[in-house]
């Protein structure tokens, strides 16, 4: 552990939360079985990787599943909410999660490509940047440096189950405001939206949405970023009007239709993939632009996102 890395996390954290993320994170490094929302976690079960690129390429596959892992595409998600505050009417938010971007470098290029020229108020990146689960991560941040210089301010983050909160100084020197169960206020005039992060809540399960949510008035409009879409319920009777994940990956190997086999989450399938409701909130879970495990996809492209909320009252 660098020393320098760890006196700028208790500068920034406070000592305990720290040392806490830190200790949690050594506990967990590797862990296969065990641990987590989920019992078996397959992206720390390194074997597996060889034996399913070993498959692909016996069928005959290997090859389109990463020329599919490459094609990512922009979607576009309209937001609906009377609550809405007139000055916010057509704010967009650029939505970026699941780079992995050390073992996603075709599609960290298509994503620079979709990124230029585009017009947004806000850029979040809701998670995994790096491809394993321990170890080493630089290479997966100069990936995402790489895509942070086409990617224009205010840029927020949360961090991902593949997340060490060791990359919080790069990331935040990136200029990218990293929210560890925290929020703040966005302004337009007299007006304000509040836009709050979670830490990892499904393996690290270091989040903390009270703590987050008290930092939001009542009354007022607010987002939650949260890497895994698991925590909804939690979400929606904490009173939050959208919340943006990732971590599914939309199920990255689906069957026809874009049916997945695995979303790797313990939630609804109808929340594991695009837009959903939940009482009163808006979410959208995104497919992610990178790949998880294998750099492969079949039936669902990798995507980024934007976000355009509109007062109004959402579809029932």
């Amino acid at each position: 552990m660098d020393k320098d890395i760890l006196l700028q996390l208790e500068r920034r954290l406070g000592r305990l939360h720290a040392r806490q993320r830190l200790g949690v994170e050594h506990d967990h490094e590797t862990q296969v079985i065990g641990y987590g929302r989920n019992f078996f976690h397959i992206e720390n079960f390194y074997s597996i990787h060889g034996f399913i690129r070993g498959f692909l390429r016996l069928i005959g596959l290997y090859g389109r599943g990463r020329r599919n892992a490459a094609r990512v595409v922009l979607r576009h998600n309209e937001i609906l909410s009377p609550r809405l505050p007139p000055a916010f009417d057509g704010f967009t938010i650029l939505h970026l999660t699941d780079l992995h971007a050390d073992m996603s470098g075709q599609a960290m290029r298509r994503v620079i490509e979709l990124v230029d020229g585009l017009r947004y108020d806000i850029c979040v990146l809701t998670g995994d940047y790096r491809g394993k689960t321990f170890g080493a991560f630089r290479a997966a941040m100069d990936g995402v440096a790489a895509v942070c210089l086409h990617l224009h301010a205010p840029l927020y983050g949360v961090l991902g189950n593949h997340d060490t909160v060791q990359m919080v100084p790069t990331l935040e020197a990136m200029g990218v405001r990293m929210l560890l169960n925290e929020a703040e206020p966005i302004v337009r005039g007299d007006q304000r939206i509040y836009l709050a992060g979670v830490d990892d809540a499904h393996l690290f399960r270091v989040d903390n949405i009270e703590k987050a949510g008290d930092a939001v008035p009542e009354g007022e409009f607010s987002i939650l970023l949260s890497h895994t879409p698991e925590i909804y319920r939690q979400a929606a009777h904490a009173g939050f009007d959208v919340m943006l994940s990732g971590h599914t990956h939309g199920g990255q190997i689906c069957l026809p239709g874009g049916v997945p086999i695995t979303l790797d989450s313990s939630l609804p399938r109808r929340l594991g993939v695009g837009a959903w409701a939940h009482h009163a909130m808006a979410g959208y879970t995104s497919a992610g632009a990178g790949a998880s495990v294998v750099a492969v996809r079949f039936n669902c492209p990798p995507e980024i996102t934007l976000h355009h909320l509109h007062r109004g009252e959402p579809a029932a």
